[in-house]
């Protein structure tokens, strides 16, 4: 898989906001075919910084339903995969560029 790819887009929440600030650790929308280890070294790559631990998740997808004017719709999303990525002390990744 290639490295592009691995990497989906960095998930900016208030939970990891308190992650980043506690424990240097940043939250990643990834393929769900990526491995920790190719997470690892996609991170690497584009950002600059050392991993010192990856943890990744499956999030499972949801059912959701609405009442509209043509009835009753059901439907699902989508499940997607989360990694967690620790960096080594004193690394930071500026997700917000210059915004």
């Amino acid at each position: 898989m290639k490295l592009s790819e691995v990497l989906i887009k960095p998930i900016v929440t208030e939970k990891s906001n308190k992650l980043t600030d506690a424990r240097r650790t940043y939250a990643f929308r990834v393929s769900r075919k990526a491995n920790k280890l190719e997470v690892k070294k996609a991170v690497e790559d584009f950002y600059g910084v050392n991993v010192i631990d990856v943890n990744t998740i499956v999030v499972p997808g949801k059912r959701k339903n609405r009442f509209t004017k043509a009835g009753f719709i059901s439907g699902q999303k989508s499940a997607y995969k989360k990694a967690y990525v620790t960096v080594a002390e004193g690394e930071t990744i500026d997700l917000y560029g210059t915004v």
